[in-house]
């Protein structure tokens, strides 16, 4: 047992081993399994760290489900996966119709013996914050790091009176169940702030953040109706990136001229990524180059229309397939004006509606781009709109900063709440 994980207990409580209170599940014959029945099947994946409840499953027969369908578990037994990327995903089967879920060989399968201790209090203790550090520590494997069955049951356990749980259970969920009411609301404020800049930015483009009677579906008449083949270049201002073939990984060399791809644009960041061609490569394409002030954008998947901007210091390149490349007419439209306006819910629309595709969404043709239009002010009032846009998405960016920050301590706070349960501290009689 490592030394920083025992302490102190009440005296009516003892310390012992996960293994000597919970059962491993086993795997199961699958041969023995009658190939037609159906089964719900469930995976890593299924399980949502924050809440630590079951959010998906698959149904299969038993001749179909993947190789990973390994244990059948039941109400109160508790999922806990082994892979380090997903160690905190672990839930418990708390409802019937989970029943015959196949747990996959990512998950320890721990049956609490309840004639000793109680499964919600086991659960509540393998979510704690000490269990998992403790065997975060334990990981062994380079490529596909992971945590052994037997390192999960051979951890510390602190056993009070069955009575104790059972109070212990209650109170627990008791707070928990006031904590999530308290996160719930801080959640509805993070999507109503969502909901407010949205709104802000369709006021901002109907003119109502500068145009004082501007009445609703009417648009100032300084406003002119643009297309975008009339507000960027003539020649160049929208370019879609060269065929596939003109780009392959072969091309590719230590150092030279970048080459700007779609997580660019998804991710607003231009200096991401770490893709080269040579000078002769470059030359060769030169017409997909980028240059400080032109705007990529995604063009395919569900990532479609994420746009950013190439600022001065950019390494020079080329976009690859998957973006746009668009140079305005900076006489006639600012830069970040055309990206708020961009990003737009609104707008964001135009292009999904107007996208080619089912499955995989991509962008409509250049031809039928080009004839997308936006109503643009004078660029004064662009600047003047800006301002109000940014000062009023200053004031929502603190509030959100301050939602942020509550949700940090509530999770904080639980993990808090299980400390104390799990030192005898957390009922008023211990």
């Amino acid at each position: 047992m490592k030394e920083q994980t025992i302490y102190g207990l009440p005296k009516d409580w003892n310390w012992t081993k996960l293994g000597e209170v919970c059962e491993k599940v086993e795997a199961v014959k699958r041969k023995e399994k009658n190939p037609g029945e159906e089964l719900l099947y469930l995976d890593i994946g299924g399980i949502d760290n924050h809440s630590n409840k079951i959010i998906s499953h698959k149904i299969y027969k038993w001749s179909d489900a993947p190789s990973r369908a390994q244990q059948i578990v039941y109400k109160g037994d508790i999922l806990f996966s082994t892979v380090r990327t997903y160690l905190k995903n672990i839930a418990i089967v708390d409802n019937e119709i989970h029943n015959g879920q196949i747990g996959s060989s990512g998950f320890c399968v721990i049956r609490a013996n309840e004639k000793i201790v109680n499964p919600k209090f086991t659960f509540y203790y393998v979510i704690s914050e000490s269990f998992i550090r403790s065997l975060n520590e334990l990981q062994t494997g380079s490529s596909y790091p992971a945590v052994r069955d037997k390192d999960v049951f051979n951890q510390p356990f602190p056993l009070p009176p069955k009575e104790i749980q059972q109070q212990i259970v209650s109170k627990i969920e008791e707070l928990f169940s006031e904590l999530d009411k308290g996160i719930d609301e801080l959640k509805i404020a993070q999507q109503q702030l969502r909901v407010y800049r949205q709104a802000v930015l369709k006021w901002a483009f109907e003119g109502k953040l500068t145009n004082e009677h501007v009445k609703d579906g009417v648009l100032p008449e300084e406003w002119r109706p643009l297309k975008l083949k009339d507000i960027t270049e003539e020649k160049n201002g929208l370019r879609r990136g060269p065929f596939g073939s003109a780009i392959k990984k072969s091309f590719f060399v230590l150092e030279g001229y970048k080459v700007y791809e779609q997580g660019n644009a998804i991710n607003d960041d231009p200096y991401r990524g770490s893709y080269y061609v040579d000078e002769s490569k470059y030359n060769e394409l030169i017409n997909f180059k980028v240059q400080p002030n032109d705007l990529i954008v995604s063009c395919s998947g569900v990532t479609l229309g994420r746009i950013s901007e190439i600022p001065e210091d950019a390494k020079p390149g080329i976009i690859n397939q998957a973006l746009l490349r668009i140079r305005l007419k900076r006489e006639l439209v600012l830069n970040k004006f055309f990206i708020m306006h961009f990003r737009a819910a609104f707008f964001q629309k135009k292009i999904f509606d107007q996208s080619q595709g089912t499955a995989m969404p991509n962008l409509v043709g250049i031809k039928d781009f080009k004839e997308i239009q936006l109503m643009l002010p004078s660029i004064e009032e662009q600047q003047q709109i800006l301002q109000e846009i940014e000062s009023r998405f200053s004031v929502s960016d603190k509030i959100e900063e301050t939602i942020a920050n509550s949700l940090k301590q509530a999770e904080a706070l639980r993990q808090s709440i299980l400390k104390k349960a799990f030192e005898g501290k957390l009922l008023t009689n211990q």
